[in-house]
């Protein structure tokens, strides 16, 4: 994604638009085509000598924040590792070690010692002096590069620009039309996949509102969720039928919308056609539940639950041999101000049998909850299956 520096939009009235340029454009291809060759052409070779090139390929130009942003993101498709048999951080401190004992150090004396460590090494002398620094970052070299084709890598700036809007979100609203059931769920997982804090409101037969909260409402971990926020639009963009409105703080004072729907065409997403995965912890307790003895059966969930004014989409089914059934969710960013809303809906709506998981990690306040309600579970690392049926016997 792009830097704060890099990131550049055009507001007019009180809607603003993110920076785009032509995917059909033929200099910015060629310019796309051009960095990808140079990247690709550096491949096995030293940090600094790519930056050189592209500094020289940069130069004064008038596009320079684009060719920036550019690089950006070629630099994401980029591992570059330290190319040396031996931690150069231990040929330092052996050779340093050697060299004191021979202070003040003569060229001579600064041969022998290279020697003997060559020797010592098993490296010739000319690599162990070539591996010295090695780990450093200008000395690092390129170990693989994913390569973008022209066209995807302009197709990757213009969605990297309104990404970079969203880290200065305060809100989304989406308005998600009449769909079919797994075309909601499809959505709805993409919103709980990257932990957004979120609030649905509707019906399937209506359709359904939903608020996502955004990285400028929160007091802590701001910078952590607007990532998540900013990874969530490729997803979003995979989904059905969908308005969404997202309120932007251009500065103190100031706000603005960014407003989007499905049907556009200017912004491609370059995830796969499968925004529903599981997150980890989801996954880690679903194994640790099968390892474990237990009269309750842990499934998936699958269902959207009604509450009335709102909707409830557990990520589990928790059912025991006697009929009685737990609704689980495992939340991801939350706030005080948060849980105490979604605990308000439940009670609004008598429904008793359900359990959120809180991770303490995760929690976008420095305030933590003096008393949680009994069907609130907090974790810290991971969520073991003994805490869940402890809540669970305690709610009932």
């Amino acid at each position: 994604m792009l830097t704060a520096d890099l990131a550049m939009s055009r507001a007019r009235g009180n809607l603003v638009e993110p920076y785009r340029i032509n995917p059909d454009d033929e200099s910015y291809l060629e310019m796309a085509g051009d960095l990808v060759a140079i990247f690709s052409e550096h491949q096995g070779r030293r940090h600094a000598e790519l930056d050189a090139e592209l500094e020289e390929y940069v130069g004064t130009g008038t596009d320079y924040k684009i060719v920036r942003g550019l690089i950006k993101l070629l630099s994401d498709q980029c591992r570059f590792e330290t190319s040396s048999a031996i931690d150069p951080a231990e040929i330092r401190r052996a050779l340093f070690l050697k060299a004191r004992l021979r202070h003040p150090l003569s060229e001579a004396s600064r041969e022998q010692v290279i020697a003997e460590m060559a020797q010592e090494t098993g490296l010739p002398p000319e690599e162990l002096e070539e591996n010295l620094y090695a780990d450093l970052w200008s000395n690092q070299r390129l170990a693989s590069f994913e390569e973008l084709d022209p066209k995807e890598l302009i197709d990757r700036y213009n969605l990297a620009q309104a990404q970079a809007l969203l880290y200065r979100c305060a809100e989304i609203k989406l308005r998600v039309e009449p769909q079919a059931a797994a075309d909601y769920r499809r959505l709805f997982d993409a919103i709980k996949a990257y932990r957004l804090i979120h609030t649905i409101r509707g019906s399937a037969s209506a359709g359904y509102d939903i608020r996502l909260d955004g990285p400028v409402s929160m007091f802590h971990q701001s910078q952590k969720y607007g990532i998540q926020m900013a990874v969530f639009l490729p997803a979003l963009l995979l989904c059905k039928n969908w308005r969404m409105k997202a309120e932007i703080v251009l500065k103190p004072g100031r706000r603005v919308y960014f407003e989007l729907e499905s049907q556009q065409g200017a912004l491609r997403s370059h995830y796969l056609d499968d925004v529903s995965y599981k997150p980890a912890i989801e996954e880690k307790l679903a194994t640790n539940w099968a390892k474990a003895e237990s009269e309750w059966r842990l499934e998936a969930g699958k269902e959207v639950i009604d509450l009335g004014q709102s909707a409830f989409i557990p990520d589990f089914i928790i059912s025991h041999q006697d009929g009685r059934v737990f609704y689980l969710e495992i939340l991801g960013f939350w706030t005080p101000r948060y849980l105490d809303e979604r605990m308000k809906e439940f009670q609004r709506a008598g429904f008793k049998n359900y359990l959120l998981a809180l991770s303490d990690e995760l929690c976008g306040s420095r305030d933590r909850p003096l008393n949680l309600p009994a069907n609130a579970v907090v974790y810290k690392t991971s969520l073991a299956p003994a805490a869940i049926r402890a809540a669970m016997e305690a709610a009932i």
